[in-house]
């Protein structure tokens, strides 16, 4: 059988397979894998169904690589590999991620967040599109691998990770630092994290991200005799309505990108928990995507200078740290084995023609590439990720899948 006959047959099979994509939205909604930092006891339930679906297909090599974390109750945040053999030692890893983020306010839902919703083509359900969608879309061709027992040229990897939501130290970046011998130089590696709904981006970079943590420090007082204190509250507000000056300082652009560094603050931490009383302490934070040709350095040092300034006026003491950096990483580039070959499956499978584009979020492809791997990121995807109401559809994870099966057959 020729490559382009193996393709078409897996194709063929996975387009009939609406009900196996509905089967596992509804098992894996119903898992909330929550990491400790959203108030959840991790990811091992849904590693435990995720293992026993692959087990399922049979013959498919499977091996966890388990992250210690004493935050959650079995003390583990487990990672999964698993593995189907191709003609070649060559390798097409796909990378979906269990964690899920909180459902919200739960008045912005119109039904239970963790019992899935089905309207048609519509899936709907907390995590259904981030990143539960890309998880089915590789069980898709793992099925359709071994429900018609076509070898592919290039190998299947698929690794199920934990924690990509809260920054991956116990997901990717744990697996690819414990086992780098899972990975080949001429591996391809795609990561469905990412994507817009007509299939057309594919993303070989991203920006870096500071998570600039801002303590202010005054003196706490009552509230009816102001002047015996230094109201932090409101030196912290004139701090961050001047965000956008520090901003400001770093407007470079990149034709890889459709957006400058972007500062935005967030977070804001609780201070005197009653209303009559001056604070004397207020902390917030400002998330920070910066263009490759900065540092996270230089983010740091322009908000301490300009934030240290503000200070001085309002007679109070100012700390400026990262709670988090993600330095930019490596380009990958345009003409890269990976990007040519998913390029071409997109135009075949979906009749779409791709564009390249960094962006301003962040996806576990930037951890392959620190490792000097030109990873991509590539779904199609209705951007409802973290918001109420999320949904998936149907189609998209079977379209997705139809491309992953495509990209393991040489032209």
């Amino acid at each position: 059988m020729s490559c382009s006959a193996k393709s078409q047959t897996l194709q063929s099979w996975i387009a009939a397979q609406q009900a196996s994509v509905i089967d596992w939205q509804r098992h894996l909604t119903a898992i909330p894998a929550l990491g400790p930092e959203n108030g959840g006891t991790g990811e091992l339930a849904k590693a435990r169904y995720l293992e026993g679906v692959l087990e399922s297909l049979g013959s498919v090599d499977i091996v966890r690589v388990d992250a210690q974390d004493a935050r959650v109750p079995d003390g583990i945040r487990p990672n999964i590999v698993a593995r189907i053999e191709g003609t070649s030692s060559r390798r097409l890893w796909l990378l979906g991620h269990m964690d899920v983020v909180p459902p919200g306010e739960a008045q912005a839902w119109k039904t239970d967040p963790w019992t899935l919703q089905v309207d048609g083509d519509r899936l709907i359900g907390r995590g259904v599109e981030d990143n539960q969608q890309a998880i089915v879309s590789m069980l898709l061709v793992a099925k359709a691998l071994r429900a018609t027992g076509v070898t592919p040229d290039l190998g299947l990897g698929m690794l199920f990770v934990s924690d990509e939501e809260c920054g991956s130290r116990y997901g990717m970046e744990y697996v690819i630092r414990e086992r780098p011998d899972l990975f080949g130089p001429d591996d391809l590696i795609v990561v469905p994290d990412m994507g817009v709904e007509d299939s057309s981006i594919i993303e070989v970079a991203e920006k870096g991200s500071v998570w600039v943590k801002v303590t202010v420090a005054g003196r706490q007082c009552h509230a009816s005799t102001p002047e015996e204190g230094r109201n932090a509250l409101v030196a912290a507000a004139d701090m961050i309505l001047h965000v956008k000056d520090v901003q400001a300082r770093f407007a470079a652009t990149d034709p890889l990108f459709d957006s400058p560094s972007t500062f935005v603050p967030t977070r804001h931490e609780e201070n005197v928990p009653n209303i009559n009383t001056l604070p004397g302490k207020d902390v917030f934070y400002v998330d920070c995507r910066i263009l490759p040709c900065y540092t996270c350095q230089q983010v740091l040092d322009a908000f301490a200078e300009a934030f240290g300034e503000i200070a001085r006026r309002h007679g109070v003491d100012v700390t400026v740290e990262a709670y988090r950096t993600q330095p930019p990483a490596p380009v990958t580039p345009v003409d890269s084995p990976v990007v040519r070959r998913l390029s071409a499956a997109v135009s075949r499978v979906l009749g779409v023609t791709p564009r390249h584009l960094g962006i301003g979020g962040m996806t576990v492809a930037a951890v392959f590439r620190e490792q000097g791997f030109n990873a991509v990121g590539w779904a199609t995807l209705g951007g409802t990720m973290h918001q109420p109401n999320e949904e998936s559809r149907i189609s998209r994870a079977i379209g997705d899948a139809r491309v992953f099966a495509e990209m393991l057959f040489e032209a």
